[in-house]
């Protein structure tokens, strides 16, 4: 899930590394976007 949820950011901020000031930033939108990747998976009923 990390890793999709990093190359997403990657690809939406348009910074394959981002610079020493943005890093926090960077760590914090794909910390978000996992933890909400794996509770919509979680939540996912298939029939």
């Amino acid at each position: 899930m990390y890793e999709a949820a990093r190359q997403y950011v990657r690809k939406v901020s348009g910074f394959g590394k981002p610079a020493a000031h943005n890093q926090a930033a960077f760590d914090k939108a794909v910390k978000e976007i996992s933890k909400s990747t794996e509770r919509l998976l979680d939540s996912l009923v298939v029939r």
